[in-house]
């Protein structure tokens, strides 16, 4: 399964990979229009600044997913095709019971849509991430993870 990895040495915290995320999330799939004219959509890729180190913080699709194990619903679960953890929109009620389970404080409520959940889903629809598709200095990588046996 691929995995983003984040590279804090290359990272400059010009968080283009938040407005790419959100851009790629949007309706329009626009810049311009994404931001001016759509309801605020997050990205689901945020940029923490320490300091002398910036990373990217997104969804690790992890293998023993705290979100899926709390979700009441089921909307969260882990995708049998990609193996990573997707939330079902029409599932979801918005307890924010996998928001407060994660340990990475990767989910986020989505603010053009006050009932559901964001989180990183890789760009499954378009292949490469585009937060890794358009970071200029190549601090977000795309890595392919052995599984575990």
């Amino acid at each position: 399964m691929k995995r983003i990895r984040a590279v804090e040495e290359w990272c400059l915290g010009c968080k283009l990979c938040e407005v790419h995320c959100r851009t790629a999330h949007s309706k329009s799939k626009d810049i311009v229009k994404c931001y001016k004219k759509e309801a605020p959509s997050p990205a689901r890729v945020v940029v923490e600044d320490g300091g002398d180190y910036n990373f990217a913080l997104n969804c690790r699709h992890c293998k023993d997913a705290k979100c899926v194990k709390s979700c009441i619903t089921g909307a969260m679960y882990r995708d049998p095709e990609t193996g990573y953890i997707v939330n079902n929109p029409d599932k979801c009620i918005g307890c924010w019971t996998c928001v407060l389970a994660c340990p990475y404080g990767a989910i986020m409520r989505d603010t053009s849509n006050k009932k559901i959940v964001a989180k990183c889903d890789m760009c499954a629809e378009v292949g490469t991430p585009a937060c890794v598709a358009n970071c200029p200095n190549q601090a977000l990588i795309l890595i392919e993870e052995e599984e575990e046996e």
